[in-house]
């Protein structure tokens, strides 16, 4: 008969899967660091050798590193989803621009329809939040706290999506945003009659999806990141303007 003896699952076994299934449902990030040896054996009630063998394990596995006087950190999983070269090409390429804001559109409305069904109460509250918080920022001159919490706003979505598929797939395209790849995100926020759009598209994403509307959510995404696209149009031919407008003044002044 095709039956084997049940044995019982090792605890360095159930520490692995743990922490492995917080790196791929996203509460643990890139970059996190574990509490102390002895702090997380507590919490996990297990002893240090059984942590010892799962951090070893996952350090094999390459889900954890360890950096020496500092501790284990969640390793950059996704450090390797773009090349270095691929990232300096998307940065020079006008058309670059155009696509990822369009694939955005496209994987974010569909994020936000899915967060508006599936999401818990309390993914929909940390959305919720982090809108107060914009709000919040929106009233101060300096827009750079405001525009931080943009990126938060759009991945705490993408995370209540529930997909893990596009969790890790929509972070490293965050990453692109918050590292200004594509374009500085805090030119957009610089304009206070910009800046005040671009909160009342936040107020209405957030609106949807509390009132947990799908279809509404998606569509208020694709109207945000549409704006976004003809802003940032808006500003490449002004910007394209003011070059040409400095070259006729340095002939004028050269007369």
């Amino acid at each position: 008969m095709p039956f084997q003896l049940i044995e019982a699952e090792k605890l360095a076994s159930a520490v692995v899967r743990q922490i492995e299934n917080l790196i791929l449902r996203g509460i643990l990030r890139p970059g996190d660091r574990l509490p102390s040896e002895r702090e997380l054996s507590e919490r996990l009630g297990v002893s240090r050798p059984s942590l010892r063998e799962a951090v070893s394990e996952l350090q094999t596995r390459g889900l954890l590193v360890s950096r020496a006087g500092a501790g284990v950190f969640v390793a950059d999983v996704l450090g390797s989803a773009f090349s270095p070269a691929l990232i300096r090409l998307f940065a020079t390429q006008e058309d670059a621009l155009e696509d990822y804001i369009a694939f955005r559109q496209d994987m974010e409305g569909l994020a936000a329809a899915r967060a508006a069904r599936k999401g818990s109460d309390t993914d929909l509250a940390l959305v919720d939040t982090i809108f107060r918080k914009m709000e919040a920022a929106h009233s101060k001159r300096d827009p750079s706290e405001e525009a931080g919490l943009d990126a938060d706003f759009h991945m705490a979505i993408i995370e209540a999506s529930h997909n893990v598929i596009m969790l890790h797939m929509m972070r490293s395209m965050m990453d692109l945003l918050r590292e200004g790849v594509f374009y500085n995100r805090s030119i957009m926020f610089k304009q206070r009659n910009t800046r005040d759009m671009l909160l009342d598209q936040h107020r209405a994403i957030n609106l949807a999806l509390q009132a947990r509307d799908p279809e509404g959510a998606r569509a208020a995404v694709e109207a945000h990141l549409t704006f976004v696209r003809g802003a940032l149009a808006d500003q490449r031919a002004a910007d394209r303007h003011e070059d040409v407008a400095r070259l006729r003044l340095q002939k004028e002044v050269g007369r």
